[in-house]
């Protein structure tokens, strides 16, 4: 790497040794290239070259362009990396927004609409030839049982108008779900979605806000499907 490195000075008429002392005084200590080494480097160029064989000024201005577009190059990379950071991150004032919102997000626990019943959805990873969703009371004991099918991979949704089995009013809830899938006797990953109003927001000295969700506690805004 060094040898590489010092052909590379020689061809353009530097002194290696001369050129890495003034890197060195600059650098202190860095493995990296900067501008102010650069400049050092040229000056270094420039005092160090043969008079009868000066270095040739489009060669100069070739390096020098390379360089410029170099440092550009980090520079843009730097901007465009901090864009990216802000447009992926959720700031306090973000998650405020969501405070008196319903979220649809990964759950086993559901409140009951005003006219009663819940909707809510399953997340299939695969496609799956059938599908059901079993609503229980807070004790465990099943209230309905929902069969969807066969459905394709993806989120299908689901409403339950709030009877049971028997055709009764199921109660104020809380309710249990939880939900199977099946491709052809296999077994296919599934999470079931639920609705959920946000009662507030956490923000803690490091890290992304949260939310805390009725009946689900703390979650990351990540883990929010949809906003209602």
């Amino acid at each position: 790497m060094s040898t590489s490195f010092d052909t590379t000075l020689s061809n353009l008429g530097i002194n290696a040794n001369t050129a890495n002392q003034a890197v060195a005084n600059t650098s202190s200590g860095s493995t990296t290239l900067g501008q102010a080494d650069f400049l050092k480097l040229m000056t270094a160029q420039l005092a160090n070259q043969d008079p009868f064989n000066p270095v040739d000024n489009t060669q100069m201005v070739a390096q020098m362009a390379q360089f410029s577009s170099v440092a550009g190059i980090s520079q843009m990379n730097t901007t465009l990396s901090s864009i990216a950071s802000k447009l992926g991150g959720t700031s306090a004032t973000d998650a405020l927004s969501y405070v008196g919102r319903t979220v649809l997000t990964e759950g086993a626990t559901a409140y009951p609409r005003t006219s009663g019943g819940i909707a809510g959805a399953v997340e299939l990873d695969k496609p799956a030839t059938d599908v059901n969703v079993t609503i229980s009371d807070a004790n465990g004991v099943t209230l309905k049982n929902l069969s969807l099918g066969a459905q394709p991979a993806g989120t299908v949704s689901y409403d339950w108008d709030g009877t049971t089995n028997s055709g009764a009013a199921a109660g104020a809830g809380p309710y249990k779900v939880s939900v199977t899938a099946q491709d052809g006797g296999t077994t296919v990953t599934s999470r079931n979605l639920v609705w959920a109003p946000v009662e507030s927001i956490s923000n803690p000295s490091s890290g992304s806000p949260t939310l805390s969700v009725t009946g689900l506690g703390s979650i990351p805004v990540s883990a929010v499907r949809q906003i209602g």
